[in-house]
């Protein structure tokens, strides 16, 4: 059986970022999860002591606060100034441009329609800026049951497939004067989707290694089970299955943004074992 990792995959920019941010801080704390894997998370725990704490309000001055990189919402970032908490920004720079629109595009009276997960960590960020109630959507046909004026501004979740994206751009262009649409879906998810639908449409098995709860790689996961038949998520080598691989001449391999190479190759010496 040959092995082949997607051209593409794993760590993006902003994790890489935030990663070294945390190993330079030791005995600090993230406000959530600093990314969305818990492994590497623990690791950060175990030989940096870096901390999680799940409420603003459980910092007080004298702790040192790192930013997780989805962001946070405006009114913890108040909080923090104003109870002069010191805190490390560890926000990735393209969670932090839809932020920035969204305020800016608020403040010139357009409505605003975000693609994206209302319940994501990001998007509740995002969502902040917002100096009017913005409209979070995930499918096309929401629209239809949204009251939108004749100028809108649309920015996306880092992580969302372009081409769903695309169709909620053509739909509001179709159907509204003036639509500011902002592609903010960051070029490493762009790029590790790619790479990650190329292996899949020549794999007979691929394996999508991230987070459970991470959302660019459960996006690889749908994109992968678009073109291959035997896709498996998992978020470290005990979850593999040696019976996935019988009859397979090629196993495909790739990894979230959040996934580091310690984890990969923990996955794919495991796999070379079957």
């Amino acid at each position: 059986m040959r092995i082949e990792l997607a051209k593409k995959h794993g760590f993006c920019f902003g994790v890489k970022r935030a990663i070294k941010i945390a190993e330079e801080h030791q005995n600090s704390y993230t406000f959530g999860p600093l990314i969305h894997n818990s492994l590497e998370i623990n690791r950060l725990k175990s030989r940096f002591n870096v901390g999680l704490k799940e409420k603003i309000t459980d910092f007080q001055q004298g702790d040192k606060l790192i930013i997780r990189t989805h962001g946070i919402e405006k009114r913890d970032l108040q909080y923090l100034k104003k109870n002069e908490i010191d805190y490390i920004d560890a926000t990735c720079p393209f969670v932090t441009k839809p932020q920035e629109i969204v305020r800016d595009m608020s403040r010139e009276g357009y409505d605003i329609v975000i693609f994206g997960d209302s319940s994501h960590p990001e998007i509740k960020g995002v969502m902040s800026y917002s100096e009017k109630p913005a409209n979070v959507i995930l499918e096309v046909s929401e629209l239809e049951h949204i009251e939108l004026s004749n100028r809108i501004a649309l920015v996306a979740q880092t992580t969302r497939k372009i081409e769903n994206f695309k169709n909620i751009a053509s739909y509001l262009i179709e159907n509204y004067k003036e639509v500011r649409v902002f592609n903010t879906i960051c070029n490493a998810t762009f790029e590790n989707q790619i790479a990650a639908k190329e292996l899949a449409e020549e794999a007979d098995v691929m394996i999508i290694i991230g987070g459970k709860n991470s959302s660019n790689t459960k996006q690889l996961v749908t994109i992968c089970e678009e073109v291959c038949n035997s896709c498996y998520h998992i978020e470290s080598e005990a979850e593999l299955n040696e019976d996935w691989f019988r009859n397979c001449r090629l196993c495909g391999i790739t990894a979230g943004a959040s996934t580091p190479d310690w984890i990969i190759e923990q996955v794919k010496a495991q796999v070379e074992r079957y």
